[in-house]
């Protein structure tokens, strides 16, 4: 009977401990615990040309994500930019927005557009193209990122392109303290430039290149 009652007395308290232990658990979902979630929803599309498609078709929707965890798991399970074939292009966007210039959230902005030469692809396309998305997703344009629609990387025969886009060219301050973020985040060197194009001039451009309101 004592026999009992002593294993009764020892084990008690680590019963309780694992049963306050567990119950302090189920209080919190385990994604809440390990996930950081982002202050918006954002969307990866993928355009590949197609002949038999229209090139509004050939924009495929991939996946959608609200948390840094998710972010990294997209990233780590696809192509780098770097390995596109050419002709096709990356886009991300917050959820709701399509790559296009037309939509509704885009067709008053424009884009800061960075180029580079196709030797570049092996040594800072994916570099460039990574920081810009850790920069919209963490919301790193600070109070102007709320203007940030999103951003476009293209893969061409010589010279591709990533493009930043905003939601209004009007907004001119937004714009250069965005389009000075930029160039600060992925280190772009100081004696090469980027140029902000209105999204409306490039629709209607006359020659190969549209003319940039901005160069900095």
């Amino acid at each position: 009977m004592l026999a009992v009652q002593t294993v009764q007395t020892v084990s008690l308290p680590e019963v309780e401990k694992k049963e306050v232990e567990a119950s302090k658990v189920e209080e919190y979902s385990p994604e809440l615990l390990i996930k950081h979630p982002l202050q918006n929803i954002w969307t990866l599309w993928y355009y590949e040309p197609d002949k038999s498609k229209s090139w509004e078709e050939s924009q495929r929707e991939i996946t959608s994500f609200d948390t840094a965890e998710d972010f990294w798991s997209l990233y780590n399970h696809i192509k780098q930019a770097s390995e596109l074939r050419s002709g096709c292009d990356y886009s991300m966007f917050k959820q709701g927005i399509r790559p296009m210039w037309e939509d509704d959230a885009n067709k008053n902005g424009g884009r800061w557009l960075i180029n580079l030469d196709k030797r570049q692809r092996t040594t800072d396309l994916d570099n460039y193209w990574l920081e810009i998305l850790l920069c919209m997703i963490g919301e790193g344009f600070n109070e102007y990122s709320s203007d940030v629609c999103g951003a476009v990387v293209n893969i061409r025969p010589r010279v591709d392109k990533i493009a930043v886009w905003t939601g209004d060219s009007r907004l001119h301050a937004s714009v250069l303290e965005i389009g000075h973020k930029l160039k600060e985040r992925i280190r772009f060197p100081p004696k090469n430039f980027i140029n902000y194009q209105v999204h409306k001039d490039t629709m209607s451009k006359s020659g190969s290149m549209a003319k940039s309101i901005f160069t900095i």
